[in-house]
């Protein structure tokens, strides 16, 4: 069962209680992120979420990691495009700790310079670990071909330059700027209450005054400039692509079933054209991302750079053929009971329950049940689906590739 309470300074507090368990997931989720920096402060959204693990007035970046270990819980966070989050998983016994803990994070953090200095380091060793990692590093480009300009094509990492260049000053002012009331959902999900919950986050935020939200919606008109890299590495890493669909799009859900149908699963056309028909390629796959604003539909593959000609006149053999043919019944079917599937074994965790419910609240306000949305998926037919189709594949698409030489990457651009 889900609840929902919004406090006075806006706060809003969404609980699932799951009483046949015995642990709880705690998620503090913040609605900011990238899209929310510029070219100049980008990064800095996820080296706020590093700075909030090292020191409080009241405890050290030691005693933060002794109280959640003591309590036999985990304590992360992440950084997204649109969102930031810091959860706990605990015992259902254990609530009050990482409920105290949390808002010790986010209410009494120092920000210390030495330790800021050194975190600055710890970050730039993990955007050198993506640099290193083409399979990885090639999604950041292709955000960034698709999307162009638009805040949301910009890297969740940021660059070495900007991490070293950044000030406690700048860290202060972004806070202060969207880490405000309106835009925080406090999320948890296990053998808990609700007014359990409400009552921590009251404990701890009722005195927190509300805050004006900042807001920059913008659209995107068509991708950008395809975006290659010459890298000394033995495959091409390529994703080709365009605009996708923004969250509230009343296509969604049949772009969910493009997607599986085209590249979800071992019975997708791209897998069986690609890896099982050919042998061309080992890893294949297709995605859809959906922010406020925009989306990004792509296909990737990793491949041999005397491939590349061969795999993507195969993708763009597929795309026609979605646009001018559409899909089969058997195929809706089977894609439809896919993502249902995906759907209910995710909700297999306290964590991932929680992470649906706080999202749910964070982007849409509302809290769809499970088969709510089964039903959503249900209602895709195959016109749908071919309509959807020639949407986002007629153009115009652009391309990102990382791989061994200049002359096939241009070939795959």
């Amino acid at each position: 069962m889900y609840q929902k309470t919004i406090l006075p300074n806006g706060i809003r507090v969404v609980t699932e209680s799951i009483p046949y368990v015995r642990t709880v997931s705690l998620g503090f989720w913040f609605r900011t992120g990238s899209r929310n920096e510029t070219v100049e402060n980008n990064g800095i959204s996820h080296l706020i979420e590093h700075l909030m693990f090292k020191g409080t007035t009241n405890r050290s970046a030691r005693e933060i990691a002794e109280v959640i270990d003591a309590a036999g819980g985990q304590l992360n966070a992440f950084t997204g495009k649109e969102r930031t989050c810091y959860y706990a998983r605990i015992l259902d016994e254990q609530l009050p700790v990482a409920a105290e803990l949390l808002a010790d994070m986010f209410l009494n953090s120092v920000f210390d310079l030495e330790e800021m200095e050194k975190e600055k380091n710890v970050v730039i060793e993990e955007i050198r670990m993506c640099e290193d990692s083409p399979d990885e590093l090639v999604h950041d480009l292709f955000a960034s071909a698709v999307l162009g300009s638009h805040p949301l094509g910009l890297s969740v990492l940021g660059s070495e330059d900007n991490i070293r260049e950044m000030k406690r000053e700048d860290v202060m002012e972004f806070i202060a700027d969207y880490y405000v009331p309106g835009n925080l959902v406090v999320a948890a999900a296990g053998n808990v209450t609700h007014q359990q919950v409400v009552d921590q986050v009251k404990q701890y935020f009722s005195s927190l005054p509300s805050r004006p939200l900042i807001t920059n919606v913008m659209p995107v008109d068509k991708p950008g400039e395809a975006a290659l890299r010459y890298k000394d590495i033995e495959q091409v890493h390529l994703c080709i692509g365009g605009l996708g669909v923004p969250r509230h799009d009343e296509d969604k859900f049949a772009v969910y079933v493009l997607d599986v149908i085209l590249g979800g699963g071992m019975s997708s056309r791209l897998f069986q054209r690609l890896r099982e028909e050919r042998g061309l390629v080992y890893s294949t796959y297709s995605y859809h991302s959906c922010f406020q604003d925009a989306g990004v539909f792509g296909v990737y593959v990793g491949t041999g750079p005397e491939n590349v000609g061969q795999v993507t006149q195969i993708i763009q053999d597929e795309f026609d053929r979605l646009m001018e043919e559409g899909v089969t019944a058997e195929e809706l079917h089977r894609g439809q009971e896919q993502l249902k599937g995906s759907l209910m074994l995710g909700l297999e965790s306290t964590a991932a329950r929680m992470g649906r419910i706080a999202k749910s609240e964070l982007f849409y306000e509302a809290i769809l049940t499970p088969d709510e949305l089964a039903a959503k998926i249900d209602a895709v037919t195959v016109d749908m689906v071919q309509r959807v189709a020639q949407r986002l594949l007629s153009g115009p698409l652009t391309a990102a590739a990382i791989g061994p030489t200049e002359e096939v990457l241009w070939q795959a651009g």
